[in-house]
């Protein structure tokens, strides 16, 4: 996949990004938190008028072969954004995927997109969906064809400043509204804000067993987004199908690593692990990741030295249960600007 995206791109033709920028440069990274700004790229500021076309875009079926998948169809608002509920996410003509596709809430402050870490910008993750052929597989003429018409030309016109349509300009406006996808308001973060009654005692203590070096759990899910980035096996089988991080490096050190993924929101996003392809579902719940991780896995020749038996309580379970649910942004699930147009 990593190699085929220069070849897409260069049988798409794309045009060069436009010199002209209509509007004023907007800043979505307002929110109070203990989040850093969004990192935007230099050469293609968000405006109003951009994000609304990406987000237009985002829910638009259209853009798939045969009208039944957009984004939002894997990544569905009342979930945070994910594919929550599903073990393989599904595409066009009812394809089965390999993978639970992830939360994109939060997702501009990623240097790796997919569990395999094969994008390395939202750009290049929107362009590899798109053209997937057990995903969107976008017929690219047909796509054009629908900017160019009544129903976006006015708003291609407002966001790019220019007529010309091209699949890249498409994805950085798809990119643009998903910069904008910011969680920052949960119990949690009223919480590190002051807000001292934000938290339950349980959610309290789990904290605290959280950051602590007993469970080690920030040591991967650290950083002001619950992630370190990192790609990293946990020990979730004893024979991996599904070769993780390998398939794009061919490193051997590589096998059956996957990102780390946030935990922001968490609680919303069942499956757990990479997809969650445990035959009997026993990654379903954050009690059974608790469990998983408090037995200290399944042993395999990759797996992180974090990952061992940690002969909890049934009190610390429960707190760090309860932690995880404390990072649940309830506003991200009614935000009229995240919604379907």
């Amino acid at each position: 996949m990593k190699r085929l995206l220069p070849i897409c791109l260069s049988l798409l033709t794309l045009a060069a990004a436009c010199s002209v920028e209509p509007g004023e440069p907007v800043d979505h990274s307002t929110v109070q938190s203990n989040l850093p700004p969004v990192p935007v790229p230099a050469n293609d500021p968000l405006t109003e008028e951009k994000v609304e076309l990406g987000r237009r875009l985002f829910y638009d079926t259209r853009l798939s072969v045969d009208g039944t998948v957009s984004c939002a169809s894997c990544h569905r608002q009342e979930a945070a954004f994910a594919d929550a509920g599903r073990q393989t996410s599904v595409g066009v003509r009812g394809q089965f995927g390999n993978r639970n596709s992830p939360m994109i809430v939060n997702s501009a402050y990623q240097p790796y997109f997919f569990w395999d870490g094969r994008a390395q910008t939202l750009e290049e993750q929107a362009l590899a969906a798109f053209l997937s052929k057990t995903e969107m597989a976008a017929d690219t003429v047909a796509v054009a064809a629908l900017l160019r018409s009544a129903d976006y030309r006015d708003r291609w016109m407002a966001a790019f400043g220019d007529t010309t349509v091209s699949m890249l300009m498409a994805m950085r406006a798809i990119s643009a509204f998903e910069r904008t996808l910011i969680s920052a308001n949960s119990p949690y973060d009223r919480y590190v804000r002051g807000d001292g009654t934000a938290m339950t005692a349980s959610q309290k203590r789990g904290m605290s067993l959280f950051f602590s070096n007993r469970s080690m759990c920030s040591n991967c899910h650290g950083g002001p987004n619950f992630t370190d980035h990192s790609f990293r096996n946990v020990g979730l089988f004893r024979h991996y199908f599904d070769r993780g991080r390998y398939s794009v490096t061919k490193d051997p050190d590589d096998e059956a690593l996957f990102k780390t993924p946030t935990l922001r929101n968490i609680a919303l996003t069942p499956p757990y692990m990479a997809g969650g392809d445990s035959d009997d579902g026993e990654l379903w719940t954050l009690e059974a990741v608790v469990e998983h991780y408090d037995k200290g896995g399944f042993k395999f020749h990759n797996q992180d030295d974090r990952v061992r038996k940690l002969s909890l309580t049934p009190e610390q379970k429960a707190d760090l249960v309860a932690f995880m649910h404390a990072l649940t942004d309830s506003t991200v699930l009614t935000n009229p600007r995240f919604a379907k147009p």
